[in-house]
């Protein structure tokens, strides 16, 4: 469980993150949204200790991140970066490097990173780009790629920062499956995502953020229903029943 209690954080003295309240449970996907520059990536940089804490705390199961070293919080903790570096290396390569926080140095891999690399690649479906290099890949078989580098990492805390990215629609549907699956082994899942639609459909709970304040958490109906996509995006939503199953729509 990550727990964010007055959170205030940001960049060269300037504060972005306002006295942050933010609770993402285990087994659920928490999704956050929000309209550009509203500190959502911040949230997430925050929590890994990237972006300083000026005021408030960060909890990961009771424990505050200002007592772990950067190598625990690691292993709590695997995080997915909205802008990634495209390294002259082999994809499986790549997803190893989800290991690092289990390695000493110099690092030595052992069978059990080769073994985890390899369950996330397959994960993703993209075991057969392992000997390809990063730099031959479309924009969305990189994103496959980290992801997978994510999932190797086998933290019990996720966090993605716009994992659709360059994905098509097909890749962004099996993503959410992966999202659900991954909840449902007991992982905390925490996503920043675009497409309302998909944050609907797949979350648990939803925070909606600006100006760098948590201004709604719920749950997606919650969310639907106070209308704070409308105030946020300037647009509607609607939601139908289709075989037990909500399904959300623009309103034009």
């Amino acid at each position: 469980m990550i727990k964010l209690h007055n959170v205030c954080a940001g960049y060269g003295g300037r504060e972005v993150l306002h006295g942050v309240d933010l609770e993402a449970e285990k087994g659920q996907v928490t999704t956050i949204i929000g309209v550009n520059g509203c500190g959502k990536s911040t949230l997430l940089k925050t929590i890994m200790g990237f972006v300083p804490i000026s005021g408030g705390d960060i909890t990961v199961d009771g424990r505050s991140i200002k007592n772990m070293t950067e190598q625990e919080l690691a292993r709590e903790i695997a995080y997915l970066s909205q802008g990634k570096n495209v390294p002259d290396i082999s994809a499986g390569r790549m997803v190893l490097h989800g290991r690092f926080p289990y390695l000493s140095y110099p690092r030595k891999y052992r069978r059990s990173d080769y073994e985890a690399a390899a369950e996330a690649m397959e994960q993703m479906g993209i075991s057969d780009l392992s000997d390809r290099m990063m730099t031959e890949l479309s924009g969305g078989m990189r994103q496959k790629v980290y992801i997978a580098m994510a999932l190797a990492q086998q933290s019990p805390v996720i966090l993605m920062d716009e994992p659709t990215t360059y994905l098509d629609i097909g890749q962004q549907l099996r993503f959410a499956s992966t999202a659900r699956e991954l909840a449902d082994s007991g992982k905390t899942v925490i996503l920043v995502l675009h497409d309302i639609l998909l944050a609907l459909k797949i979350s648990d709970r939803i925070a909606a953020v600006k100006e760098g304040r948590v201004v709604r958490c719920g749950t997606p109906r919650e969310i639907l229903e106070s209308g704070i996509t409308q105030e946020l995006y300037g647009v509607k939503i609607g939601v139908v029943n289709e075989g037990g199953a909500e399904q959300y729509y623009y309103n034009m």
